[in-house]
């Protein structure tokens, strides 16, 4: 049973978790919307949007703290520089996940997460 467990293991060891989220950030930043299953949007909803609280007080400690998660100079640029001062009115919610198809392949949700 998984009762208040915290987070979704996705069928993957911890590191290699780690690394599929922080991928999946990588491209949500860059490109501001993407298509994954179901069960990986929500659980990068809750990694981004941290990410985001984090950025948005633009200050050198931002960068570094955004930087040490996603190790790429140029999400960790345009997250703090550009994305970020979009939501300092915002109190959460920087995401959307929109349900789209079921996978041929085998049979999962898929969903785009986008930026709001």
């Amino acid at each position: 049973m998984r009762h208040r467990h915290g987070y979704r293991k996705l069928s993957r060891t911890s590191a290699h978790r780690a690394a599929l989220l922080k991928n999946l950030s990588i491209a949500l930043i860059e490109n501001g919307k993407i298509e994954t299953t179901v069960a990986k949007a929500k659980e990068l909803r809750s990694h981004i949007e941290k990410l985001i609280t984090v950025a948005r007080k633009g200050e050198a400690n931002s960068h570094r703290a955004v930087f040490a998660a996603l190790q790429s100079k140029e999400a960790t640029n345009k997250l703090v520089t550009e994305l970020a001062p979009n939501y300092t009115e915002r109190a959460g919610g920087y995401t959307r996940i929109t349900r789209t198809r079921i996978r041929r392949g085998d049979a999962t949700t898929m969903a785009f997460i986008e930026l709001v």
